[in-house]
């Protein structure tokens, strides 16, 4: 399927197909009376091996029930030429052609249209919220409680609170065909506090062509995440809009997840032009300059230093950047500089074993001072002239969240606190006396999510553990989402780490 959509539906799209669509969903998908309901448990099993789950599918060309799990559906699309089916548990419509679940903008209107007829045949009058397209959400007219529901709220004074144990904002994701590295990474962003707090506040004003923004698109999603739903969600129109954005991600092969972070966080800065706020006229405290969400959360200031060796002059550069990308020591090769004291130490909080690589000995190779040599000379400006000179990075603007792509997949020891406090300042001698307030909070992290990657590019599977509620962590595999102990997160050989600010987050 190109990023334009499945160009097969055309030829579903003749005679009474809408009717013929309607009814399937009445009958089959969302049932909204009880006599429908029971039509739809005892007629919907494959017709192959008379089973009811194995994901049933329907053939919309015919009356045809078919297991997706099995691949009977499969069979009978090969066999009869029938390219399209539905999904009689989400609604999603499968092209066979395409091998993919599609998008077709008439046919998400009817199952929209069929979805609202079920709710107010199975929900209460009293109770049912008329919708209101806004482009931002839905908005429901207003609440009147009934005299029961007064009396229970006398007597039930006090706000309810999230519990431990709920599992609000924990919801699975179908892979719509090696979709995987998307997948992992809504995870992560959906389980960013305060990203999460500006989209369940409805912050977003929407400048552009309605269904184009990637914002409203991602304000929709964590809607969905946190509605209380349990059943895996479908994000076909969050592909469709980064095929339409990021075409180089367009396609069905496997991609990598850390460049679809990148391009998504892309996107949505430069959608977000009507969430630009300015402080009394003032620029944003961050190296873009802009007052954006995703700029505020993700992008920090990355200093270079570059000082001539004959001179000492120090020439300083500021870029932006939304992620740090770090080398892991090979299986062979010693990594400089350990952290320092013999046999073992408490490193930045870290216990860990000699010959162990940390974080923390991550960051503190990268922005170690390092010697340019003779063949990189530059001009200082100085001298006057070209000469051998030493750089170093430091960290000039701690993001509030701080994201760490680690390039090689080596064992590394990974920590739940981080203080970044270290890496804050310039240090052109290679000492790293901490010359700041290391009890400043500004400068402490929490982990809150991991993503991780098995196997290669071309046929790896990408998976992620995001943290719920402080302290509780679980494994997100795609449509499954499993309870996981600290020990997973930490012994898991992450690719992509996120922390988060820890005096900034509301849970």
């Amino acid at each position: 399927m190109s990023p334009a959509g499945c160009s097969h539906v055309n030829g579903y799209k003749v005679d009474n197909w809408k009717q013929n669509l309607r009814v399937i969903y009445q009958c089959f998908v969302w049932s909204g009376t009880a006599e429908t309901r029971r039509r739809k448990a005892k007629s919907c099993i494959c017709h192959m091996c008379g089973a009811h789950l194995n994901r049933l599918h329907s053939c919309l060309y015919c009356v045809f029930f078919g297991c997706f799990t099995k691949k009977h559906i499969h069979e009978h699309a090969k066999n009869k030429r029938h390219n399209l089916a539905i999904d009689l548990l989400y609604g999603g419509i499968y092209c066979f052609v395409c091998q993919d679940y599609i998008y077709d903008k008439d046919m998400e209107q009817i199952a929209k249209e069929e979805q609202r007829k079920a709710w107010k045949l199975q929900v209460p009058s009293h109770y049912l919220s008329v919708f209101v397209s806004t482009g931002i959400g839905e908005k429901y007219t207003t609440w009147e409680p009934t005299k029961r529901e007064l009396e229970l709220l006398r007597h039930n004074p006090k706000r309810r609170k999230i519990t431990t144990n709920c599992t609000i904002g924990l919801r699975g994701l179908i892979n719509l065909g090696n979709t995987c590295f998307m997948n992992c990474i809504v995870q992560a962003l959906t389980h960013t506090p305060l990203l999460r707090d500006f989209f369940l506040s409805d912050r977003h004003k929407c400048e552009m062509q309605s269904n184009s923004c990637l914002v409203c698109e991602m304000s929709q999603l964590f809607q969905e995440f946190y509605s209380g739903h349990r059943s895996p969600h479908i994000p076909f129109r969050l592909l469709h809009l980064v095929w339409t954005h990021a075409r180089h991600l367009a396609g069905y092969e496997q991609q990598d997840a850390h460049e679809f972070l990148i391009a998504a966080l892309d996107v949505l800065h430069r959608h977000c032009k009507g969430d630009t706020i300015n402080d009394n006229g003032k620029k944003a405290n961050n190296p873009n300059h802009c007052n954006c969400i995703i700029d505020q959360i993700f992008t920090g200031g990355l200093q270079s230093d570059v000082t001539c060796q004959v001179c000492h002059g120090v020439s300083t550069t500021i870029d932006p950047f939304w992620d740090i990308s770090l080398d892991l020591p090979g299986s062979s090769t010693p990594f400089w500089p350990l952290s320092p004291g013999g046999d073992g130490s408490t490193v930045n909080g870290e216990s860990h074993l000699s010959g162990s690589t940390t974080l923390t000995d991550c960051l503190r190779r990268f922005t170690r001072p390092e010697h340019l040599g003779s063949s990189a000379k530059i001009k200082c400006g100085g001298c006057h002239s070209y000469q051998e000179s030493t750089k170093q990075l430091t960290m000039k603007k701690l993001p509030i969240v701080a994201c760490f792509h680690l390039k090689v997949s080596q064992p590394l020891t990974t920590c739940c606190q981080l203080s970044l406090v270290t890496f804050k300042e310039s240090r052109m001698n290679g000492q790293y006396q901490q010359t700041v307030d290391v009890l400043n909070n500004d400068n402490k992290y929490s982990l809150f999510a991991v993503v991780n990657h098995q196997g290669t590019l071309e046929s790896g599977h990408y998976t992620s553990f995001i943290r719920q509620h402080k302290d509780q962590w679980f494994k997100c595999d795609d449509a499954i989402i499993t309870k996981a102990s600290i020990k997973d997160v930490l012994d898991s050989e992450g690719y992509l780490l996120f922390y988060h600010k820890q005096f900034l987050e509301y849970e």
